[in-house]
């Protein structure tokens, strides 16, 4: 039986590319670095803020000045705390999976490699009327996802087993942050990424709309 979902951010709650581009691209531009489409920014998020930065700047991970990057970052950090809801929407009938996740008495959480205060922020600015259990970004002291010490912590914290967990993502991080934490996994085909990506990282379960999360749990209640 499934007690609680939890629900990557970026790519499956909420489709905030536009956002995460221009706040990146912003930074890029006042550093001297070419900027890039949208679209490509896809398959750079996912990992961080600083894995993107990286993938962003085009060098491989970890060989950037500290100095500048952390510069970088700092901008980036600044313009995304103002316009990280300037275009940021949640997917077409999250809401209604939600609120029906609520009248189940279905506890749901976030776990997202975004810093934890823009994740707090936006959720609750998005979804004020719904009950998060809880809403982890990444937080000081935990490594970030594919690690499951962040999900592990969460569901400590909320007192459920592993068993009775369902993680639900649109990428590759997601899928093994599943797999490294020992919970059944369901992709989700609107996020940024490919239903090949999840494929290929080993997702059986992969759903095409929000609402198809509900049977994929009442299967699981009734298995």
């Amino acid at each position: 039986m499934i007690k609680l979902c939890i629900f990557d951010l970026d790519g499956t709650l909420i489709n905030s590319i536009y956002d995460l581009a221009d706040s990146m691209n912003y930074a890029l531009k006042k550093y001297g670095f070419p900027t890039h489409e949208t679209e490509k920014y896809k398959k750079m998020v996912g990992s961080g803020i600083s894995v993107l930065a990286d993938r962003a700047m085009v060098i491989p991970v970890g060989s950037a000045d500290p100095d500048m990057k952390k510069a970088l970052l700092a901008d980036y950090n600044e313009y995304y705390n103002i316009h990280c809801m300037d275009k940021t929407r949640p997917y077409e009938h999250i809401k209604d999976l939600l609120d029906e996740l609520d009248k189940r008495n279905i506890m749901y959480s976030v776990m997202s490699n975004k810093p934890d205060i823009f994740s707090k922020k936006i959720v609750e600015t998005l979804f004020p009327e719904n009950k998060f259990a809880s809403i982890w970004g990444k937080r000081d002291g935990f490594e970030r996802k594919p690690s499951p010490q962040s999900v592990w912590a969460l569901i400590d914290e909320l007192n459920v087993k592993r068993d009775e967990c369902l993680y639900i993502g649109d990428s590759d991080v997601d899928a093994q942050t599943a797999q490294n934490a020992g919970l059944k996994f369901c992709g989700v085909e609107w996020g940024f990424r490919s239903i090949e990506e999840l494929q290929n990282a080993g997702a059986e379960l992969i759903v095409k709309t929000p609402l198809d999360i509900l049977t994929v749990i009442q299967n699981e209640t009734n298995a």
